[in-house]
């Protein structure tokens, strides 16, 4: 039995537009990110699905509740899809943090999978929750399609783990925000089907941060 996930990603938010790094605090959705989950919500309108899934961070919920508003769905939060816990991290651009916690910025720009943030958590940790979870609902929802909003980080980590890239190879490939990503789940085993679909955006302007 497979089932069909639509894993998305949450739209901007105002710490996306600051380059400031999230984890698991919260960031409203900007202006731009409310647009961009509406243009997931209307097409999602056209697509029959049966459960709605998000992480419980308040920039996947904001999300998942625009998408329910159009679409009639219950959403259910889940704490293992959140995004990786950055620990220290979180709050900081990039150059603070590299200002501010030099080592353990190196080790987490390196993308060793099991570098815990002090106070956050590792890759490897975060991407077993949420295989944890998305495997529960696979089961709960076999042969359905399920649509789960949830974070960049997890996405990327799942797309690796999928195309077996090693966790540390630098990214060559893009997670945007309020993008489409469809996974299949069939014997206990993950498959993309789907990359970075963003036709729903069409002039609406992306962000990659």
């Amino acid at each position: 039995m497979t089932t069909e996930f639509i894993l998305l990603r949450h739209g901007e938010t105002e710490w996306n537009a600051l380059g400031r790094l999230q984890g698991h605090l919260n960031s409203s959705l900007s202006r731009e990110g409310l647009r961009q989950a509406d243009a997931l919500a209307a097409r999602l309108a056209t697509l029959p699905f049966q459960a709605l899934y998000c992480s419980d961070l308040d920039r996947a919920v904001q999300t998942a509740s625009r998408i329910a508003t159009r679409t009639g769905h219950d959403v259910r939060q889940d704490p293992r899809l959140r995004e990786r816990g950055l620990g220290i991290l979180e709050g900081l651009t990039r150059t603070e943090a590299q200002q501010r916690h030099p080592e353990v910025f190196s080790e987490y720009a390196a993308g060793g999978p099991d570098f815990a943030i002090p106070q956050g958590e590792s890759t490897s940790q975060r991407l077993r929750l949420a295989v944890q979870c998305l495997e529960e609902l696979g089961a709960r929802h076999p042969e359905a399609r399920v649509v789960v909003v949830t974070h960049g980080g997890l996405l990327s980590s799942l797309l690796r783990a999928c195309l077996g890239i090693p966790p540390a190879t630098p990214r060559a490939f893009s997670v945007l925000n309020a993008s489409w990503n469809q996974f299949d789940l069939h014997a206990g085993a993950f498959r993309m089907v789907t990359w970075g679909d963003v036709n729903h955006l069409r002039g609406l302007s992306l962000d990659d941060t």
